[in-house]
């Protein structure tokens, strides 16, 4: 069965916070409600807390980072979903029901490619 990503954004925020237990209560409830095709997915630290790696001069070069994300914008990559899903239709409609979808948010939906 096909796999596809259900990537979260939403505002920028520190989840593990107790200010946002109410918001992590929907999306408990969510994953319990869709257990049947979830095969992974965690939320994620704020983008302060990322690191951004580049490479100078190809494969084997100088590795550059940079405290941050890769890209500042209003919602930041939150979390994701592993979905395993009959079809794009099923994805969408499991997408639909991810708290961001309705909150403010946006919950974006790519095909997994599966090599070998």
């Amino acid at each position: 069965m096909p796999q596809y990503v259900a990537l979260i954004y939403s505002a920028d925020v520190d989840w593990s916070l107790p200010e946002y237990a109410e918001e992590i209560k929907e999306y408990n409830e969510f994953g319990m409600a869709a257990e049947a095709v979830i095969r992974g997915g965690n939320a994620l630290y704020p983008t302060a807390t990322a690191t951004t790696v580049r490479v100078a001069g190809g494969k084997g070069g100088d590795v550059l980072t940079s405290d941050g994300p890769y890209a500042e914008t209003k919602e930041a990559l939150t979390g994701f979903y592993l979905l395993e899903c009959a079809d794009l239709d099923e994805a969408v409609k499991t997408a639909a029901r991810i708290p961001a979808a309705w909150t403010g948010g946006a919950v974006e939906v790519r095909p997994v490619i599966q090599f070998g």
